[in-house]
């Protein structure tokens, strides 16, 4: 991955009514709180629709008043302004699936508040403003996301949680299981249907089949974690609602393609999540990447550029999930050709997964293996947004929805990479502090 950040911060430009040449001055207009108008940038919206060139965006109040070319929106002489003339917008990434987890760095630590805000600052300061987190939640990420997900003051990333993921053994446990995941005010239920490469002890389909009757009696979606072909069709024929992850032992098939048609369902690659396991079998080129850098502590790049860590990435398993991300980059194409939804995911969270700049190198991953980058921008906004049942207030620039944008100084239409010239992120039309 690339980066080519300006480095600057975004220069604001606030201007409250314009006098006409040659007229006497008007009176100064006050300029009404919460009210703006982001104007001259090129505007991607989310759905795959036609771009808007020297584009205006109002805000008021946190939420998208009118949007479109600057001829045709009326800015209210009430506005702030903005000036983006030479920006792209697009709106802020959704990851569907991320994990705030208990970890810092590479250490472990209390998965109290501060932890959750921290997390959820560090993804939006990369663009990532909303983060569905499956497995390993608590009460305190459930407070966070009572309490901020829809102020109109909000700085950092919106949060949905999975809470604890269920785990069985049996269809007795796992049903109760489900019942305190459910109990404990989580957004949805998340399983793990895997052996870990023969490793570990898989999940039964009774078991998994009890997960998700219980789970939808509960009003709850489930989001299941799997790696093999037949799994993914099990848990499909067993009705789940989002594959979390990639298929990676076979090609995908016709049949797999009509259940998940058939079913409306979403796939979901986290081809990052691949990359994290052999990626550090040497030193990789991010780890000088200054927009890598200015968010990860250097004792952090000095732990993972050492022999143990490249022993890790050196290991069966991790080479083995660097030959099969290969496999899950041609399922991914096959998947997006045959037009089943992508939801952008990335696994991040886990220790040397990192939160926020992965997702970067997700939409460059789902270039190359064949997407355009409209649609991999679709979906990481829109598509992704559909698929985790968010689309009435998130994931496109359209009147009435939350005003969560990303702004850089190039266009990732013509090179993906150029989401990493990201120069200020805003969410609820709120300047992200430290982008």
């Amino acid at each position: 991955m690339r980066a080519s950040r300006s480095g600057v911060l975004l220069g604001v430009t606030l201007l409250a009514g314009a006098c006409g040449g040659g007229q006497p001055e008007a009176p100064p207009v006050e300029i009404t709180p919460g009210l703006t108008a982001f104007v001259g940038a090129r505007i991607i919206n989310g759905t795959g629709d036609p771009v808007v060139e020297n584009g205006v965006l109002v805000v008021r109040d946190g939420r998208i008043e009118s949007v479109g070319p600057q001829d045709a929106v009326a800015i209210p002489a009430d506005a702030a302004r903005v000036d983006l003339a030479g920006r792209t917008v697009m709106p802020g990434m959704i990851n569907a699936h991320g994990h705030v987890n208990d970890v810092r760095g590479l250490d472990s630590v209390a998965l109290d508040e501060e932890h959750v805000l921290h997390q959820l600052g560090l993804y939006a300061r990369y663009g990532v403003t909303t983060v569905f987190s499956l497995g390993g939640d608590n009460e305190a990420s459930m407070a966070v996301r009572d309490r901020d997900n829809r102020r109109a003051d909000l700085d950092h990333a919106r949060l949905f949680v999975a809470g604890a993921i269920v785990t069985g053994p049996t269809p007795e446990a796992a049903r109760e299981q489900v019942n305190e995941v459910a109990d404990s005010g989580a957004d949805l239920v998340k399983i793990r249907v895997d052996d870990n490469l023969g490793s570990g002890r898989k999940m039964t389909p009774d078991t998994y089949r009890a997960v998700i009757q219980t789970a939808h009696g509960r009003g709850l979606r489930v989001a299941s974690h799997m790696y093999y072909l037949e799994d993914a069709i099990g848990l499909l024929e067993t009705g789940t609602d989002l594959l979390a992850h990639s298929v990676r032992d076979l090609a995908v098939t016709d049949e797999l393609i009509t259940l998940i048609r058939d079913a409306g369902i979403c796939y979901c690659p986290t081809l990052m999540r691949e990359v994290s396991t052999f990626v550090y079998e040497s030193r990789p080129e991010w780890f000088d990447d200054p927009f890598f850098t200015q968010h990860t502590e250097p004792a952090v790049i000095a732990a993972l550029d050492s022999e143990e860590w490249r022993s890790r990435s050196s290991s069966r398993g991790a080479q083995t999930y660097k030959t099969q991300l290969e496999v899950a980059k041609q399922n991914l194409k096959t998947l997006s050709d045959a037009g089943i939804p992508i939801a952008m995911g990335t696994d991040t969270g886990p220790a040397a997964r990192f939160q926020g700049y992965f997702e970067h190198g997700e939409l460059e991953l789902m270039v190359e293996a064949g997407l355009t980058p409209m649609q991999a921008i679709v979906a990481a906004t829109y598509d992704a947004a559909r698929c985790m049942e968010v689309e009435t207030d998130l994931g496109s620039l359209e009147p009435g929805k939350w005003a969560d944008f990303m702004v850089m100084t190039a266009n990732p239409l013509d090179d993906l990479a150029n989401t990493t010239s990201l120069e200020a992120v805003y969410i609820a039309g709120n300047a992200v502090p430290g982008v």
